[in-house]
Order: structure tokens, then sequence, then C-alpha cells
């Protein structure tokens, strides 16, 4: 009748207050007309078997007795969460991101499940869009992919499925939620113990990845409380997000990992790095020997898992905005990042996250509302941008015969963050979903043309011509 939610996702939702939007979502554009409303409707509906929190809502346990539960809603309706909107003519790119922001800035409604979807017409040459839409508890980045693959097709001629016959299970009451909450408090002390991230392990196995726990926690701790410099791309924020999109060939980030080595992931926060160089001179502040601390979500999910949930850990990164070179940037970054997976800091905040277990779910639900009022009044200064990599599938997809042609991700903002980038890959193109405070970050267009940019001046470094468009506006979008 219910599934309880882990501690990480019910973190997500409890993190969220009216400013800090807990949802993720990305943009993808489609050839062809659009399809009727209805058709995608019905593509959507003979998937929906696929992935059961589609049809489920949250229901909070009575007294926090335990985490958030995932019930049927037994008043799905499909038409609620598939919408239909349309461009203003003669429809452009800035329209479509504009479009997308505000979409972002409103919170999914908690009494219905934690999804839509918006189809777009308008987009110049007979282009449309989907505007995807979750709450954070349902999935990470990597699950959000997964899902994405799940619901449209890899063959353009798949035909339409056939609607799997539904019938919602009771719904509990608040009685039956306190009872189960208690059952599963009984089951605690040895399902915790289980769960712990060194049950099981041979002694001298356990204890080397203690120490390498510790060592973790301590390399966390000290970039979180080493001073930085005061910039303007950190500070309390608003509801409301602005969003812009930047693109690259996957092949140009590759070219550029060849020439100077390093990473893929190396490559592309060292263009996040140039990029807010560039938008922190234009505002006018200083940038010598800046640096900017960045969260970075690591994926910590196995490759044969495609459970729904959150399973992330955390690192955290100072992108070097204060060197000039291009070139001197991207090699500050590798090392660092070298030095971050030596560090140990993912481990530590897997094991931070499977303690959570151990915190009564109202202490994780009561702290989780402190810290953000707390953040509300005097903000956090520590962690400027949050930057994240989700590898997409690199293989075409299709909605009804429509190749979905860009893949553009959206990161959500909390508080002390003005700006956010998501990175995404798909069908051997890189993505950079570019998410701003609307009020403090009027600039995040001209920060997803510099991402643009700074590939451009690492590939004519690496002394490969380039084949990123010179103008963020893809031409055959902006005519």
């Amino acid at each position: 009748m219910s599934q309880p939610m882990g501690p990480l996702d019910a973190l997500f939702l409890h993190v969220e207050d009216g400013i800090s939007h807990m949802h993720i979502g990305s943009c993808s554009i489609f050839e062809g007309p659009p399809p009727p409303i209805a058709d995608l409707t019905a593509l959507i509906e003979g998937k929906l078997h696929l992935v059961a929190r589609y049809r489920q809502k949250v229901r909070f346990v009575p007294g926090g007795l335990g985490h958030p539960v995932w019930v049927d809603d037994p008043h799905f309706n499909l038409d609620y969460h598939v919408r239909h909107s349309a461009l203003p003519p003669p429809g452009t790119v800035q329209d479509l991101e504009n479009l997308m922001g505000r979409l972002m800035s409103h919170e999914l409604d908690r009494h219905r499940p934690l999804w839509e979807v918006s189809m777009v017409e308008g987009l110049p040459d007979d282009r449309w869009a989907m505007i995807t839409k979750a709450h954070h508890c349902m999935v990470d980045g990597v699950s959000g992919t997964d899902l994405m693959a799940v619901l449209l097709d890899r063959d353009p001629a798949a035909a339409m499925v056939g609607v799997e016959p539904w019938t919602p299970a009771p719904e509990p009451s608040d009685f039956q939620l306190t009872v189960q909450a208690l059952s599963r408090l009984g089951g605690r002390p040895a399902r915790e113990f289980l769960a712990q991230p060194f049950a099981g392990l041979h002694p001298r196995t356990a204890w080397s990845r203690a120490k390498s726990v510790a060592a973790g926690l301590q390399s966390f701790g000290a970039r979180l409380t080493a001073p930085g410099k005061v910039v303007s791309v950190e500070g309390s924020i608003g509801p409301n997000r602005r969003w812009a999109a930047g693109r690259c060939a996957f092949s140009d980030v590759k070219d550029i990992r060849s020439a100077f080595g390093g990473s893929v992931n190396d490559v592309v926060l060292a263009a996040v790095t140039g990029a807010f160089r560039r938008v922190l001179i234009e505002r006018g502040d200083p940038v010598d020997d800046v640096v900017l601390r960045s969260l970075v979500p690591v994926s910590v999910r196995h490759a044969d898992d495609h459970a729904w949930n959150n399973q992330v850990s955390l690192i955290l990164a100072d992108l070097p905005v204060g060197i000039a070179d291009p070139v001197e940037r991207l090699q500050a970054v590798q090392h660092q990042m070298q030095e971050l997976k030596a560090s140990h800091q993912v481990t530590a905040g897997e094991a931070v996250i499977a303690t959570a277990e151990f915190l009564p779910p109202i202490l994780l639900s009561l702290g989780a509302r402190a810290v953000m009022s707390v953040m509300r009044k005097s903000p956090q200064r520590t962690i400027n941008t949050v930057t994240t990599n989700v590898p997409g599938p690199q293989f075409p997809l299709y909605a009804l015969g429509h190749e979905m042609l860009e893949y553009l991700p959206f990161v959500p903002l909390s508080e002390g963050i003005r700006i956010g980038v998501a990175i995404l890959s798909y069908n051997g193109r890189l993505t950079f979903g570019v998410t701003g405070d609307y009020d403090t970050a009027p600039d995040v267009h001209f920060m997803a043309e510099q991402i643009e940019a700074e590939v451009r001046r690492l590939r004519a470094r690496a002394g490969k011509p380039n084949t990123t468009r010179s103008g963020r506006r893809s031409k055959e979008m902006a005519r």
C-alpha cells in the first residue's frame, strides 16, 4: 500500500521551501511539425506501466514517525500532467528559454504525482519541444535520463504501445501509515546495521574503509570552511528562475582531452570555469586569485541499477577563475580533480548518506527545515555554485517518429547559489543548461555563450578546427 522514501529522497522534499525548488528537468527539441497533443498523451499513457512513480503521490506520515511514502493516486489524471503550450510568433531560442525559466519557477503540486510534461509548439522550422519536470525526490540525474529513454523510443517506426490496465491500490489511512511506520521503526536496528557502510566487511577492510571515510570528511570540511572572496554570483535568491543553454560537439571535448590530457569532465569544468571568469569580469567583479567553490554531485549508481531513487554522493571542487589562460586553467582543474579522487570525498559522502538511516525521520525533517530557515536569514557563502555532469544516451531517441535533436538539462538552485550549470551528453552532443536566479542573474544567456566560447578557445589551442557553432543561438532556430 505504501513505499517509504530513503533519507536522501526525503531530504530533497524537506528542503523545498517555496524559494529553493527541488525539481530537475529538461528541454528536448524534436524535428518535424508537432504531433497532436492527444497523440503525445497516448504515447506517455502507453508507457506508464513501466514507471510506477508517475501514478503515485507523496503522503506524509503523521507525527513524522517515518519518512514520506509513495502511494497510488486514486484520482490520477494524465491530462493534468501532460500540457500544451506555444511560443509567441515568430518563436525564437530566447522565447523557448524564457518559457523554460517560467515553468521551472513554480513548484510541483504535492497533492498529485510530482511530474509534468509540456509540449511546446511554435519553434522555427516546424520543430517542437517537450519540457519535462520531475521532483528530485523521485529521480536523480542518471535515473532521469533512464526515464527519458523509457518514455521515448529507439526505433522511429515503433508502434504505439497499448494501455495496460491499472487499478490503484487502496490509499492507506493516517492510522495505517502510523502503524506501518512504527513497524518499520521496530525493525530499524537490525536493518540499519545491515545497511551501514562497514557491515559484513573483514576487519582489515572495514578499518581501511573507515580511514578513507575519515580522510574524505576531513578533505570536505577543509574545503567547506576555507575562506573565499565575496563574488556577485553568490547570495540570497528569490523564487523565480532564468534559464539558457549552450551546446558543443562531444568530439570537440574529446579532441581537447586528447591534446591536453585529463577527462571529459575536466574539460567541461574548465569551460564552465572560464565562462564564470568572463561573467565576473563583465559584472566588474575582481577575478585575481578568485576561486569559486562548486558542489559537484557524483553518481554512485551501479551500471545495471535502474531504480528511480537518488544514488549520489558529493564533492567540493574549486573552480580557478583567477587563472587567465584557458590551458593553464584546464591543467589546474585536472590537477585538482586528481586530488579530489584521491581525497575519498565520494566515499565519505556515501557513508554519511548511509548513516542517515540511523536518524529518526522526524529529526531529519526538522533539521532540514531548520537549516533552510537559518540559511534564509543568513545565506551560506561557502558554496558558490553547483555543477552536475550526467551521461545521456549516445543514440537517437524518437517520439512518435520525430527524432529528438537536442536534450537540454536543468539544475535547481538552493540558497546562496545564484547560478548553476548542468551538463548532459546525448547522441554525440554536449549541452549546458545554465539556471539563474531571476533577479540577480540576468546574464545566464551570456554565461551560456561564454561556455561555448571557452570550448572553441581550448579547441583552437589544441590545433583543431572548431565544429562548435560561433553563436549560441542555433542558426536553424534563429531564422
